[in-house]
């Protein structure tokens, strides 16, 4: 079974950090693609290590995520509910 997967990539410091939220895996890298590329490593490690049912835990247990523009509509609500522009 495959299952897609979201990568969340950051700059930090010199570097980069991945984490998949779906799983709580986090890796690093000097760049973009080798934060992409360890962090696919290290959920390859995972899936292999774990217990069947902890990975199911995991990708049951994890909240979704709305959009960037959903959650930017929700701040603006808030803010003019608040007499903030």
């Amino acid at each position: 079974m495959t299952k897609q997967l979201t990568a969340v990539i950051e700059r930090e410091g010199n570097g980069c950090v991945s984490l998949c939220p779906e799983v709580d895996i986090a890796s690093q890298g000097a760049t973009v693609d080798e934060a992409k590329r360890n962090l696919q490593e290290a959920l390859e490690l995972f899936c292999e290590a774990a217990d069947p049912t902890e990975i199911k835990r995991r990708l049951l247990t994890r909240t979704s995520a709305s959009s960037v523009s959903e959650n930017s509509e929700r701040i603006k609500r808030m803010k003019q509910k608040q007499g903030n522009p």
